[in-house]
């Protein structure tokens, strides 16, 4: 058998696996402006990045913003190794979480409001402020670095930077690493909640949404 050949039947049977594993995972309900790509009509970089997503996540099917950024198929890669890099930050989970939830409620991204403030509860964060945050409002009772956290995090979203004394007090508590970690952490969940919105990546079956859009 040729080098040729072999390559071919291995393009063929990676192929035929994503067929296979779309054709039984892919959610029926529409995917709004950017719905998932047939396996048939991908290019053979699309496959790929596909394929080695569902690989390193060991996941069945590309997930919700994964859909919409198949269409890019480098960046998709690049942002899903960005993705597991936020889980692995110097933040313990309940602060990773805070940082994800009001970047979310800034975008109004349903999306990602749904698994991350579920989350968010589950790692140790008060419903009181979960609901606070969902409701557009500062909470009322944050530990102290709940509160550094939660500042730096709206100030940087609201005004694209922060002022001295919210950089002092975060360096303070965290360290640079931890003043990195956290804008990273929110720029990278503002790509993935750009993307669907734009998308208009639907939220799942029966699913309601979890926020509201701001007044404008």
């Amino acid at each position: 058998m040729t080098n040729q050949h072999a390559g071919s039947m291995k393009f063929g049977l990676s192929l035929l696996t994503l067929v296979l594993i779309f054709g039984t995972c892919m959610p029926a309900q529409a995917q709004g402006r950017m719905p998932p790509i047939p396996p048939d009509k991908m290019t053979p970089e699309q496959q790929r990045a596909a394929a080695e997503f569902m690989k390193t996540r060991d996941a069945k099917a590309l997930p919700g913003p994964f859909i919409a950024l198949l269409r890019s198929p480098n960046l998709l890669n690049l942002a899903s190794n960005m993705g597991i890099w936020t889980r692995k930050t110097s933040l313990p989970p309940r602060l990773f979480e805070f940082v994800v939830i009001i970047t979310s409620r800034e975008l109004t991204q349903n999306f990602e409001w749904r698994g991350h403030s579920a989350s968010a509860l589950k790692g140790g964060l008060s419903q009181e402020i979960v609901a606070a945050v969902a409701e557009g409002r500062r909470p009322l009772r944050m530990a102290e670095d709940e509160e550094i956290v939660y500042d730096f995090t709206t100030e940087l979203l609201k005004n694209k930077g922060v002022s001295d004394p919210t950089y002092a007090r975060t360096v303070s508590k965290f360290g640079e690493e931890g003043v990195i970690d956290i804008i990273g952490i929110s720029g990278y969940y503002n790509l993935i909640g750009l993307v669907l919105n734009v998308a208009h990546t639907p939220l799942g079956e029966g699913a309601e949404p979890g926020l509201k859009p701001f007044p404008r």
